[in-house]
C-alpha cells in the first residue's frame, strides 16, 4: 500500500530549517547511486552544507524548492531555478530531483515534477529544462511525464562511483 506523502514548498528559512533532513535524502540518493554532482564520498555533513547554500540562493534567486514528506519526514525534494538573465525572464530549470530510496515507487516523484511545473507556472515561467542521467529512473519518469527528450551528451558526468555517464536534456513547454 502506498504512503501518503504531502508536497509543500519550502520558504528560504524552510529551507534552512530542513537542511538536516535534505542532506540526509541527498546523501541516501548518492550512497544510492544517483549522479547527481556528488561522488561516493559525500558525508552528511557536506551534504547538509550544500542545502543551506540552497537556501541562501532561494533568497538570491526566488527559486521554488518543493518538498515531499510523510509521517516520518523529508522524502524527496525539488527545485526550481529561474534562469536569471535578461534574454530568458520566461525559462527556468529543475534541478537536484531527490527521492529518498524510502519513497521510491510511490508516486513521489511523479508528485514532486507535477509540484515544480505548478511552481515554474507560478514564477512566471513558461518553459522548464531539466537533465538527467541516462538510463536512469529520471529519464523513465520525466518522458511519462510529457517531457520532450532533445538528446543526449556522452560522457557527461561520473556516477558516484566514477563510472562516465552519458547525460539527457529534455524540456518542457507549461502555461500560464
Amino acid at each position: 500500500m502506498p504512503q501518503s506523502f504531502q508536497i509543500i514548498r519550502l520558504s528560504p528559512a524552510g529551507v534552512r530549517a530542513a537542511a538536516d533532513t535534505l542532506g540526509a535524502v541527498l546523501k541516501d540518493c548518492v550512497d544510492g547511486g544517483a549522479s547527481v554532482s556528488f561522488m561516493a564520498d559525500l558525508t552528511l555533513a557536506r551534504a547538509v552544507d550544500f542545502w543551506r547554500g540552497v537556501a541562501d540562493a532561494a533568497e538570491a534567486d526566488g527559486r521554488a524548492v518543493i518538498t515531499a514528506s510523510d509521517s516520518e519526514g523529508v522524502l524527496g525534494v525539488v527545485q526550481v531555478i529561474p534562469a536569471g538573465i535578461d534574454n530568458q525572464p520566461h525559462r527556468g530549470d529543475v534541478a537536484k530531483m531527490l527521492v529518498h530510496r524510502r519513497g521510491r515507487r510511490q508516486g513521489v516523484g511523479e508528485a514532486l515534477l507535477v509540484a515544480a511545473e505548478e511552481s515554474g507556472r507560478d514564477l512566471g515561467l513558461t518553459l522548464l529544462t531539466l537533465d538527467t542521467a541516462e538510463g536512469g529512473a529520471g529519464e523513465r519518469l520525466y518522458a511519462r511525464g510529457g517531457w520532450i527528450r532533445v538528446g543526449v551528451i556522452p560522457d557527461f558526468a561520473l556516477m558516484p562511483d566514477g563510472a562516465l555517464t552519458g547525460t539527457v536534456l529534455f524540456y518542457k513547454r507549461i502555461s500560464r
